[in-house]
């Protein structure tokens, strides 16, 4: 179930962004990056709002059975109900509703947090039903990698976001600055790793680090690249390498 609600959750978003940035503008004729549904005319608005509901409806009905299932008694329910509701209203306000946080610059914290620091440690809880603070390393560090792929999603759209008004990071900070920003997300990321690794004296997930030097030719790439088009591909496999570290991990957890 838990990996459902975090499908459900991902699709969610996703055409909540598409919904939200065609309504605000950043979907316009100007912006270069891959076609989107709203924009291309293949989905209308409304059909886009409708799947919306749909996908919000199966998030929270997976998400409450996630929480039934895994809680014995209900000590901890309303909360994580509450950590439930919460990424459900980020999903969706992120580039919709009036006054859309991610227009805002605030769409890198909401990833750290639901792709990482919630959505790691909650559930680790969920299956454990303990706390682990060892486990927030983990989380910081897919928190990074998930904001790392949010990161280069804005470099690409870093012109066509500015015409709109979108202040996201690299429009706020620019293009130089946003790659190093990339670069701090990276390496800090492989620190809780390796933290994690030695404090915990379990070696195996040391694995993961197989997927360094993909990361490290991905920042060179974005760095080199001028060009909308040339920087697309590098979005796609910061996403993969970010699942791939995922799998890694978790291979070296169970070894």
């Amino acid at each position: 179930m838990t990996s459902f609600t975090t499908i459900f959750l991902q699709i969610l978003s996703n055409l909540a962004n598409d919904y939200g940035d065609s309504i605000h503008g950043a979907d316009s004729s100007s912006r270069k990056g891959p076609i989107r549904a709203v924009q291309s005319g293949m989905v209308s608005l409304l059909e886009m709002k409708r799947a919306m509901y749909l996908f919000g409806a199966l998030s929270f009905l997976s998400g409450i059975l996630l929480i039934y299932i895994s809680l014995p008694d209900m000590q901890y329910f309303f909360g994580f109900l509450a950590l439930g509701l919460a990424a459900i209203w980020a999903a969706i306000r992120y580039t919709s509703g009036k006054n859309p946080y991610g227009y805002t610059g605030l769409g890198d914290i909401s990833v750290f947090l639901f792709f990482g620091l919630v959505g790691v440690s909650g559930t680790y809880f969920l299956h454990s039903l303990q706390a682990d603070p060892l486990i927030l390393l983990i989380a910081l560090s897919l928190g990074c990698f998930s904001t790392a792929v949010l990161n280069i999603n804005n470099i690409r759209d870093i012109d066509s976001d500015r015409l709109a008004g979108k202040l996201s990071i690299p429009v706020r900070i620019g293009r130089k600055n946003a790659i190093r920003y990339h670069w701090t997300l990276v390496v800090f990321g492989y620190v809780c790793l390796l933290y994690f690794v030695l404090v915990n004296q379990t070696y195996m997930p040391l694995v993961a680090f197989f997927m360094l030097p993909w990361m490290v030719r991905i920042g060179l790439g974005i760095q080199a690249s001028n060009s909308v088009a040339e920087i697309d591909p590098y979005l796609k496999k910061m996403a993969i390498s970010t699942l791939i570290w995922s799998l890694l991990f978790g291979f070296g957890l169970i070894l």
